[in-house]
């Protein structure tokens, strides 16, 4: 049992660290979580078989983690997520403006005229008075966050639908924005 478990712990850990760190939505986040979960075990298993203790009881505390991990992603999160679907579908049956949750802007891809994606949304800044959106922050360029470039793209510039959200602007365009230091966002973005 020692030895399944020392090759089970760090292989769970490594590929729930992945699933987690890849933000892939709120199902693969959960999954991860189970997968830490599992890892957890086989750690504690490793730390009783070779009597220490001290990982043990770390593992024994990641374990509690990662329960509250899967109930957060899987169960609660995931009835949240449901919830936003199902509010969306009411409102193409009824003659309302279609509805879509902000929580799909954030890493959701920026497409262009042609369907190729131009950038990623990282986030939204929203009027305080009327709360409606004012722009998004956009990231191209670079990969695993070296080498990025970020920039506003006005509201006005998007348009949702079907989980997309699309621009008028193509890749050279966006590039072609003002880049924004991710530290210093501005108070609107300047159009294109």
């Amino acid at each position: 049992m020692e030895s399944i478990a020392a090759w089970v712990a760090p292989a769970a850990t490594i590929v729930a660290a992945m699933m987690v760190a890849a933000n892939l939505g709120t199902r693969v986040t959960g999954w991860g979580f189970v997968v830490y979960t599992v890892g957890a075990i086989a750690w504690c298993a490793q730390g009783v078989a070779t009597h220490q203790y001290n990982l043990l009881w770390a593992n024994g505390f990641l374990l509690v983690v990662d329960v509250i991990g899967v109930y957060r992603w899987l169960f609660q999160r995931a009835a949240l997520d449901e919830g936003a679907e199902a509010a969306v579908v009411q409102s193409e049956r009824e003659e309302t403006d279609p509805l879509f949750p902000l929580s799909h802007l954030v890493e959701a891809p920026l497409c262009g005229p042609d369907g190729s994606k131009v950038a990623h949304i990282l986030d939204a800044m929203a009027e305080c008075g009327s709360g409606r959106i004012s722009y998004l922050m956009l990231r191209e360029g670079g990969a695993g966050g070296i080498g990025e470039r970020f920039h506003a793209l006005p509201w006005a510039d998007v348009t949702p639908c079907d989980k997309r959200f699309t621009t008028a602007l193509d890749g050279a365009a966006i590039r072609a924005l003002p880049q924004v230091d991710p530290r210093d966002w501005p108070a609107a973005a300047p159009a294109p």
